[in-house]
């Protein structure tokens, strides 16, 4: 129980530093207060060091690069000062996987689906931060990216696109922190893995670059896109566009905002860790 309050006291010390740094807006510190309890309070140690890996440096990237991103992609960037929709399309993954480890401690200390629910934890936050340092960095790359489903070039920041500045930061995220959950677990303050050191880097690091990637071929494909009449540009912004005007739907689904997206990211990524993960024990 100690513990708990511990946890809970960090989590939501560190929601509120976020929300004085504008990294977070007062609902979005609201749920990264809830969220970080979950983590924090309830699973440990380790698995709080992996979410501030994730949460620190991608947060870092999108304030420092945040006047480039203005300039280059307005109509489609993801703001630097996270709501709650954000929060949890990031990290709702990660918050359930550490609660059901919390819950399997409770009945079964020593239970097989422990290294399981570790793994998805941690890939699904390496596909968050890939995405992240994928979206930031891709930025700075002085050619247009390439829409993935036509290979076409198209502006900086459209949803779907890619390049290879992007992929190459996607992958250094993502390494980063499965880099930083194979120290946590080798300090044993984590599940212990039936796999060496490296294996479980790259079982996460991949999944969370594939995590990146369906982010990517879903943001070309069934996520919601909007046009302005006014300015005559595609964006993501509904039901108004940045300059005012009023935001038409163009294509993709219409329930199929980018929080939606970020959230079948970190899932597609946790799942992609783990089915890696099993693979490189055989």
């Amino acid at each position: 129980m100690v513990n708990f309050f511990i946890g809970m006291f960090v989590g939501v010390s560190v929601a509120y530093l976020a929300y004085r740094a504008r990294a977070l807006n007062r609902g979005g510190a609201v749920a990264a207060a809830v969220l970080g309890t979950v983590v924090f309070g309830m699973a440990g140690a380790g698995w709080a060091v992996v979410m501030l890996t994730f949460f620190v440096s991608s947060s870092l990237l999108s304030k420092l690069f945040r006047a480039r991103k203005a300039a280059t992609g307005p109509d489609f960037a993801k703001g630097s000062n996270r709501d709650a929709w954000q929060v949890l399309a990031n990290g709702g993954v990660s918050g359930a996987a550490a609660l059901a480890y919390f819950v399997l401690q409770q009945v079964h200390p020593a239970g097989a689906l422990a290294p399981i629910l570790w793994v998805g934890f941690v890939a699904s936050l390496a596909g968050a931060n890939a995405d992240t340092w994928a979206t930031e960095l891709g930025m700075l790359n002085p050619r247009q990216p390439l829409l993935l489903t036509t290979l076409r070039r198209v502006p900086q920041g459209t949803s779907g696109a890619v390049s290879l500045a992007g992929t190459l930061a996607a992958l250094v995220g993502s390494a980063l922190v499965g880099g930083m959950a194979v120290w946590v677990t080798g300090m044993g303050w984590a599940p212990a893995l039936e796999t060496p050191p490296w294996k479980a880097l790259v079982a996460i690091a991949v999944g969370g670059v594939l995590g990146s990637l369906v982010d990517s071929l879903l943001g070309a494909t069934l996520q919601a896109i909007y046009f302005c009449p006014a300015c005559q540009k595609e964006t993501e912004k509904h039901p108004q566009h940045t300059c005012g005007g009023k935001t038409v739907h163009q294509r993709g689904l219409a329930w199929l905002n980018n929080d939606g997206v970020n959230f079948l990211c970190t899932l597609s990524a946790a799942l992609a860790g783990v089915i890696i993960y099993f693979m490189l024990m055989i």
